[in-house]
């Protein structure tokens, strides 16, 4: 009987058969869902929010990875459609989770978008089903979580009646060169039947499928990626603060550094750690060895660094009108850039909102500009990006970089600014000697 159930669902799937299903049609699931349906398969994306499911339906895109004439023309070939029903997924084959993984206001993963998407599913859950779990966590959640929910619930077995595994996310917003198509996926089951059939769904679709022997080795390999980003970047961040004190130009130091061809990796520092992935990934980790009495201080240490970079920016922004005999206090603050990071529409985690909120804390009159994030809804705010960038910036008394967008004219901004706070080395050499600029 297992045999024949796996046998069956992987010929649907190597044949198109299959129907395809995504919950959660955000930055993740909506690239995914695209992907799966230029291949082939007809595919329907299911989400809470109705103004996604209409503007899918409508054959539009709000990804701006995701061009709006591929989203039409998959909903005109009947390829894509999305719904807020999840009783849909009775005739699904193929389910991918993409639900988002935030931190609660403890620091402690918050699962509670997994949880909603497993409860909804549940009641449908059928033989012949395979279910991937994409959405970013701790090692064992398939397992401790995903698992005896589904079990329990359904009477059903997973690697025998139906398959689960976990597939980490790999988007990263605004890139060209590696997309969800071409990034290597990499796919853990929780049988070894679990993995086959997971793995044999995404090699229809995706360039590469990496198979890994289990869900939790998945789930490590992703918290390693992130991991590893963020303690580069705090020590990068902590490079900067030492250079700061020793008064050694850090964007020099790492450009000397960059000439090795061999054993270095060239990270830059910033104002903080922004975007969905690599601020949060690394805690999941790190509370879940807690859980087993051992302390991840990699991990607890570069977190400490990276969230202070937002007050050591601020305190940039104090040193330089302190040298035009002013304060922060009553001061004219342009902040440039409110995205994570350069030429993405994405405020998630960035940390042009903690130095925007600190400087109003010290009676700074904070104003921003991002010609990707019209308006700014966050924390009691109503922010809109002003009208005019050019005049915003001369009637500053300081404009502060803190999102690096490429459409920016620096030379232009340099010139009409009356001071400028760069924490992304935007300016270049033009920054560097210049009297009325303050770097990181």
């Amino acid at each position: 009987m297992e045999n024949a159930i796996k046998s069956e669902l992987i010929a649907r799937l190597k044949a198109k058969e299959a129907k395809v299903a995504v919950i959660g049609i955000g930055y993740v699931g909506l690239p995914l869902a695209v992907t799966f349906a230029n291949a082939g398969f007809q595919v329907t994306g299911i989400d809470p929010v109705e103004d996604k499911v209409a503007a899918v339906n409508r054959g539009e895109s709000y990804i701006q990875d995701v061009p709006g004439e591929q989203v039409s023309r998959l909903v005109k070939a009947g390829k894509l459609k999305a719904t807020s029903d999840y009783a849909i997924l009775t005739g699904m084959d193929a389910v991918s989770i993409c639900v988002p993984t935030p931190l609660s206001k403890f620091r402690d993963p918050d699962l509670s978008f997994i949880n909603s998407a497993i409860d909804a599913l549940k009641p449908y859950l059928h033989r012949r089903m395979v279910v991937v779990l994409e959405s970013s966590t701790y090692p064992g959640t398939t397992r401790e979580l995903v698992l005896p929910t589904l079990e329990e619930f359904s009477g059903l077995k997973a690697g025998v009646d139906f398959f689960l595994a976990f597939s980490p996310e790999r988007v990263d917003p605004g890139r060209k060169d590696w997309t969800t198509l071409n990034t290597p996926k990499v796919i853990g089951g929780i049988t070894p039947a679990c993995g086959e059939v997971a793995q044999t769904w995404y090699a229809q679709a995706l360039q590469k499928v990496v198979p890994v022997s289990s869900a939790e080795v998945a789930e490590m390999a992703k918290l390693h990626e992130n991991t590893f980003r963020m303690i580069n970047i705090g020590l990068v961040n902590e490079l900067a603060v030492m250079c700061d004190y020793l008064g050694i130009d850090v964007w020099e130091v790492i450009d000397a550094a960059a000439t090795k061809p061999f054993g270095f990796m060239k990270f830059t520092p910033g104002p903080g750690l922004g975007g969905h992935c690599i601020p949060i990934d690394p805690l999941y980790l790190s509370w879940k060895l807690r859980s087993l009495n051992y302390n991840a201080r990699f991990i607890e240490l570069a977190s400490e660094i990276n969230a202070n970079m937002s007050r050591f920016a601020v305190e940039k922004v104090q040193e330089a009108l302190n040298g035009l005999r002013k304060s922060i206090n009553g001061s004219r603050i342009l902040v440039l850039g409110a995205a994570y990071k350069p030429d993405i529409d994405d405020l998630r985690e960035s940390p042009a909102l903690d130095v925007m909120h600190l400087l109003e804390q010290k009676g700074g009159l904070v104003s921003y500009h991002d010609p990707y994030i019209p308006h700014i809804h966050h924390e009691g705010w109503d922010k809109s990006s002003v009208p005019d960038l050019m005049q915003a910036v001369a009637q500053s008394d300081v404009v502060v970089i803190v999102t690096n967008h490429k459409v920016y004219d620096y030379p232009a901004i340099l010139e009409a600014a009356n001071l400028v706070v760069d924490t992304r080395n935007a300016l270049g050499n033009a920054g560097k000697d210049n009297p009325k600029v303050v770097r990181l």
